[in-house]
């Protein structure tokens, strides 16, 4: 397997940042990040073993080393006695877990709003019939739901086996899942746009 110079600069920077905060969370007991850590290891692994059958282009390597970054320090970055992750960045209205925009959320649009780009690539390099009509963006956005339900399912993993995890209850869950799917969609719009049917 040949790696490009760029995608040794995104390897690079995403170990550095995953060492850092593999380093804190072990340093302050917390076992629920680890867990991610061991997750997104594997992610990685992922697109190590499928990056020359895929492609992948470089936009697409950083804005997923952006969206592991941005979960790194949600849950490692103390604020106000808490996390990033609890952070209101937008006061927006609601209370408690009902609380409108948080970092948390942000971070959830964002990310499978990358995931949706990055099964758009796949789908329109391996099966380019998709590219007529609506397929490519309905599946893209859809398939980007699917892996932010696992994503969900994930974190009750994390909960069911890490005494006092930061996931938060059943509406931190249901609002997870509608970031999750605004920032599939608003992606996969966002790609329809720009590359017309």
């Amino acid at each position: 397997m040949r790696i490009r110079a760029g995608e040794w600069m995104v390897l690079a920077f995403t170990l550095a940042y995953a060492a850092g905060f593999g380093a804190w969370f072990l340093s302050i007991g917390n076992h629920e990040f680890i867990w991610y850590l061991v997750t997104m290891a594997g992610l990685i692994a992922l697109v190590g073993a499928t990056i020359r059958r895929a492609e992948f282009p470089p936009a697409l390597l950083w804005a997923l080393s952006l969206w592991g970054l941005a979960h790194m320090a949600g849950g490692g970055v103390p604020v106000d006695g808490s996390v990033l992750y609890n952070l209101t960045v937008l006061p927006l209205g609601g209370s408690g877990e009902m609380r409108l925009l948080k970092y948390d959320q942000v971070v959830h649009a964002y990310g499978f709003g990358t995931t949706a780009w990055l099964l758009w690539h796949l789908m329109q390099r391996n099966h380019p019939g998709t590219a007529r009509g609506w397929t490519l963006p309905v599946y893209s956005a859809l398939g980007a739901m699917g892996l932010g339900s696992v994503n969900e399912i994930i974190e009750f993993v994390a909960v069911l086996g890490i005494a006092d995890t930061n996931v938060g209850g059943y509406y931190n869950t249901a609002l997870d899942l509608v970031f999750n799917a605004l920032g599939a969609t608003l992606a996969a719009v966002i790609l329809a746009l720009r590359h017309p049917r």
